[in-house]
């Protein structure tokens, strides 16, 4: 059962590292993103050239988005060195990623504590997601100024997969007699939260055992919390 699962969850880590190489959603890349100038927020359009960022001005025709190329555009440079304030672009996106959750928290049920487990387990997650870029240019020691951007997101989603549990006496009430490892449908909610390159979520989930003995496992349908980490995939 463990090696299914493992192998499962080798080929969706290995596509998600392949597609996460072309299209980090961490960079600041160019494209259509909001931003705040006062107390009006507005889309502009942001063309990376090497470390200058230009901005341009938008607008629409037949509900298409187009960047205003006959407005001069706000240009970023390193020769304008330190900026004062950070200036911030944020985007928004719906998010596919491949969730994994090492660490499981199950509340105490029919008599056994609470548990801590550690199951192979993974899943496809589905939500909706804020990107946040805060830019600015600092100077160096060296008197030269350097971009620098710092990333900001969150993504709130469903996911659903496969796992496996332990299928052993205690988690059956003392109904089997036998130990085995039970593949389980994942399911439920999660909050992710990305700063620069570190990522974390917490997950709310329920599992169910996919064989005759999901009416005797004391965690049929009982909520968890876990720890989760995520590979992305769009």
């Amino acid at each position: 059962m463990k090696r299914i699962v493992a192998s499962l969850l080798l080929i969706l880590v290995s596509a998600g590292c392949e597609i996460i190489r072309k299209s980090p959603k961490t960079a600041l890349t160019s494209g259509f993103y909001k931003q705040k100038s006062g107390d009006r927020k507005q889309i502009v359009y942001t063309d990376i050239e090497d470390e200058n960022v230009v901005v341009y001005d938008t607008y629409t025709q037949n509900n298409k988005t187009f960047a205003d190329t006959i407005q001069a555009p706000r240009v970023f440079r390193p020769e304008t060195g330190e900026t004062g304030s950070p200036v911030s672009f944020n985007k928004h996106s719906f998010d596919v990623d491949f969730l994994t959750m090492p660490l499981k928290y199950r509340p105490a049920v029919n008599g056994v504590p609470q548990q801590l487990n550690t199951n192979l387990n993974g899943a496809l997650y589905l939500g909706y997601r804020t990107d946040k870029f805060s830019l600015r240019y600092l100077k160096s020691p060296l008197n030269v100024a350097e971009r620098a951007i710092n990333h900001y997101g969150f993504s709130l989603g469903g996911f659903t997969g496969l796992g496996n549990t332990a299928m052993n006496p205690t988690t059956t009430n003392n109904t089997l007699s036998t130990e085995y490892d039970g593949i389980v449908w994942i399911k439920g909610i999660s909050g992710i939260i990305a700063i620069n390159n570190f990522t974390l979520g917490i997950s709310l989930g329920f599992d169910h055992l996919l064989d005759k003995n999901h009416r005797v496992w004391i965690y049929e349908g009982k909520p968890w919390l876990g720890l989760a980490f995520g590979l992305n995939l769009n």
